[in-house]
């Protein structure tokens, strides 16, 4: 949603009707993933996408017509012998568009999108449910992980579901679909989480944490940098990275704020730097916590918490060791080790790392042992080994 929210805007400041196309369901293979937004204008403006190209054209069309008669619509696109090579999924897929007027609101629904703009802003973790076929087509309610709701679906009974629902996905980040009786029908609910942008943040300034920011910039998360030695936290290092903390990790952590989207990666191997990270982020709704270090190290880290009065289970919340077990030896293969779990790419579970003997650049590749494409160059070399390489 954030993608399309900058156009959406801009249009309607301009005095434009505007349309918002949603993938809300999917069979088989589909290039875009539930979810997946596309704002189009009355004046002929897009943005985003719902298929990456395929069907986009007849989505464009449908929607100046949805505009005009500020009716939501639902469509269904996939492949068969008479539109292969019209309109179609190419892949051989199936996906299902509802398609919603944003500006005007269709007869007997109430506009959430400014609360959901707002929601998006604040960085709240917030759900959008939304009739997508059956009874009271577009209506639609929100729902905040605090506990509020607002707006409703028409009836009380589908909206304690679809709160029940929206509560279930908050943790995941997914968005699913729940279908309900109605009045001798079916109406189907789309919940999409709205979850607030992922960051990864970086805890000690270390030579690792330099391609790791890199990577996490490519997976698409807000990187920071915290390190109270500001020797090592520089922009000349870090000019990559979104924001540079050189204050102790516990005050920086306050500053930046931590929730469902945050991923803490503790490199530094120094107690006196993870301590006081650690104690604000298990007492926080962190999503991700991984500590760089060797056992006996994270042994340490361990009794010192129990020390401070942390639970077993507060505990095991710490990834140790941290990554992605790539069967890296040499330094520069060992980095991208790095990377948080819950942050990888879905392809992941084929990754590797290149091994080649002819330069030191290896590379994260996703994709099968056979192929795969060069996500990034994970080591940067410094200027002792890139002689040592020229020899």
């Amino acid at each position: 949603m954030r993608d399309v929210l900058p156009e959406i805007d801009r249009w309607l400041a301009e005095g434009k009707r505007v349309a918002l196309a949603t993938v809300v369901k999917v069979w088989g293979s589909a290039p875009r993933p539930l979810g997946s937004k596309m704002a189009i204008s009355d004046a002929g403006d897009m943005a985003g996408s719902v298929s990456g190209g395929c069907v986009e054209g007849a989505v464009f069309e449908e929607a100046q017509a949805v505009i005009d008669a500020c009716e939501p619509k639902l469509l269904c696109f996939g492949v068969s012998d008479e539109t292969a090579w019209s309109v179609g999924l190419s892949c051989g897929g199936r996906i299902e568009v509802y398609v919603e007027p944003l500006e005007p609101v269709p007869a007997g629904c109430t506009s959430l999108y400014r609360s959901l703009h707002e929601s998006l802003d604040a960085e709240r973790l917030v759900a959008l449910a939304t009739v997508v076929e059956g009874a009271r087509l577009g209506v639609q309610l929100l729902v905040f992980a605090e506990g509020a709701t607002e707006g409703s679906l028409g009836c009380p009974e589908h909206d304690r579901l679809a709160t029940e629902k929206a509560r279930e996905l908050f943790g995941t980040f997914a968005c699913d679909t729940l279908e309900v009786a109605h009045e001798g029908g079916e109406t189907r609910i789309f919940i999409e989480i709205q979850p607030p942008r992922p960051k990864l943040i970086v805890v000690g300034a270390v030579h690792a944490a330099i391609p790791l920011v890199s990577l996490a910039k490519i997976l698409g998360l807000r990187t920071i940098v915290v390190d109270p030695r500001a020797a090592f936290a520089t922009p000349e290092r870090f000019g990559h990275a979104d924001e540079i903390h050189t204050v102790w990790p516990d005050e920086a952590l306050r500053q930046i704020g931590l929730n469902e989207a945050s991923y803490l990666a503790l490199l530094s191997h120094d107690l006196k730097l993870d301590l006081p990270a650690l104690e604000v982020a298990l007492r926080g709704s962190v999503r991700y916590v991984g500590a760089l270090g060797s056992k006996k190290t994270h042994a340490k880290r361990v009794a010192a918490l129990r020390e401070r009065g942390f639970s077993d289970a507060a505990i095991a919340r710490i990834k140790n060791p941290i990554g992605l077990d790539l069967g890296g030896r040499a330094r520069r293969r060992s980095r991208s080790r790095s990377s948080p779990k819950s942050s990888r790419p879905a392809t992941a579970s084929s990754a590797r790392v290149a091994r080649r003997d002819d330069g030191p650049a290896a590379g994260l590749r996703l994709g099968d042992s056979a192929g795969g494409w060069p996500v990034a160059p994970l080591w940067y070399p410094s200027p002792q080994t890139a002689l040592r390489d020229r020899r």
